[in-house]
């Protein structure tokens, strides 16, 4: 929104005026009711800064292309870098529940804040308090929870995106230290990134995680330019042109595969959360338009067909809570799988891109500019539903759950 005055020599300028953010979720079926205090209380913080550090600034930052380095002390000092992690390592201690609420509220903010976020705590800090040693823990984690460090994760090649087991990244046992080579390809954060947890294979061909660490020769983090999607986060590349690794930098409980597809699913489980606030945002913005714009004398909420798109918004974001609060329940208890993981993602993504593009019909053309959020969250859903396992890879996980076939192979 902008607001003109006329400047000492009579020229007009024109001044950005901060939106302001009243969002409140919709729950048609109470699911409040089946939180604690707690819950509502992180829910709420996580909302009150969303609205204060984030939404007054995000289209602009998404316009330039800006990544706010800023946001990553003030996340930790939030409280959402590894929050299921132990107090004693500088986390939160909390459980998968408060975990998801606040993935939502931050990608209801936006998407690639909310990949910066669930980065740092599924994709670095779990991985090294579940495969690390205790030094390793006791060095990075407190830091990386603070936000005094941020990390990425190192997976994805330019070859292998679906099939990270064919990856070609490998080091070498050189007496003292082991000798990295290879590259990564579409690492969020990596361009700013002081630790990178990478997945390279051993010479006997064993996928083995690393802490390569900024400042090692021949490591280098070249960023990717060009997005149109998740603009206001940092993407980019890792190079190792022999880099040299301490030996104890290397996970020790880390053997094989598995143990990266670990650290996904907790990633993915954030993301099912983060891809429902982004359906929410849409959804109360088609409403309130709806409410406001007069058409033939009338709101255009009144119309069957406008009503008709409300209604199935609601419903969908209605079964996607009631996946998440489920969900969160069987992480609580250690119970939820892969599959149930996929088909949350999946689905709830899909629910968000569906309702994103209805949100955009009932704004018309006013849904194109960034005075909406539609068009932001279209983008960066392109990019959601491509990382941690595209749609169609979800889809043949859970197929290959109800089959025991895997078709992927």
């Amino acid at each position: 929104m902008q607001a003109s005055t006329l400047n000492a020599n009579g020229e007009m300028v024109f001044q950005k005026r901060l939106k302001q953010d009243t969002f409140e979720h919709p729950d048609f079926y109470g699911i409040d009711d089946l939180l604690t205090e707690e819950h509502k209380m992180v829910r709420q913080a996580v909302r009150d800064f969303v609205k204060r550090e984030i939404s007054p600034y995000i289209e602009d930052w998404y316009e330039k292309n800006h990544f706010p380095y800023e946001i990553v002390r003030k996340f930790g000092e939030l409280g959402v870098f590894g929050p299921t992690l132990p107090q004693e390592y500088g986390c939160g201690g909390m459980d998968y529940i408060s975990y998801g609420l606040m993935m939502q509220e931050i990608e209801r903010g936006d998407s690639g804040m909310r990949s910066t976020a669930s980065v740092q705590g599924s994709l670095v800090m779990f991985p090294i308090y579940a495969f690390g040693s205790e030094e390793q823990k006791r060095k990075y984690l407190p830091k990386l929870a603070k936000g005094e460090m941020l990390g990425c994760f190192g997976l994805t090649e330019p070859d292998f995106g679906s099939n990270p087991a064919g990856m070609v990244s490998n080091f070498k046992d050189m007496g003292d230290y082991y000798l990295l080579n290879g590259s990564k390809m579409w690492i969020s954060n990596s361009p700013k990134a002081d630790i990178a947890v990478v997945w390279a294979k051993n010479e006997e061909g064993r996928i083995k995680g690393l802490i390569v660490e900024r400042g090692m020769e021949g490591f280098s983090t070249p960023e990717i330019h060009g997005k149109w999607s998740l603009r206001a986060s940092i993407t980019g590349e890792l190079v190792f042109d022999n880099v040299k690794v301490p030996k104890e930098n290397l996970l020790p409980l880390a053997d094989g595969l598995s143990a990266p597809l670990k650290c996904l699913d907790s990633a993915r489980y954030g993301i099912a959360w983060g891809a429902l606030g982004v359906a929410m945002d849409c959804y109360e913005s088609a409403r309130k338009y709806a409410m406001e714009r007069i058409q033939f004398g009338k709101p255009i909420a009144s119309f069957q067909l406008v009503q008709k798109k409300l209604a199935e918004m609601l419903t969908e974001i209605t079964k996607a809570q009631l996946i998440c609060w489920r969900l969160g329940t069987l992480k609580n208890e250690g119970k939820a799988t892969t599959a149930q993981i996929s088909l949350a993602k999946r689905n709830n993504i899909e629910i968000a891109m569906n309702i994103a593009r209805e949100a955009r019909q009932i704004h018309g053309g006013m849904g194109i500019t960034n005075e909406y959020p539609i068009m932001r969250h279209m983008m960066n859903l392109e990019s959601v539903v491509t990382y941690e396992g595209t749609h169609d890879i979800h889809l043949l996980i859970l197929g290959n759950a109800i089959t025991g076939i895997p078709a992927f192979k």
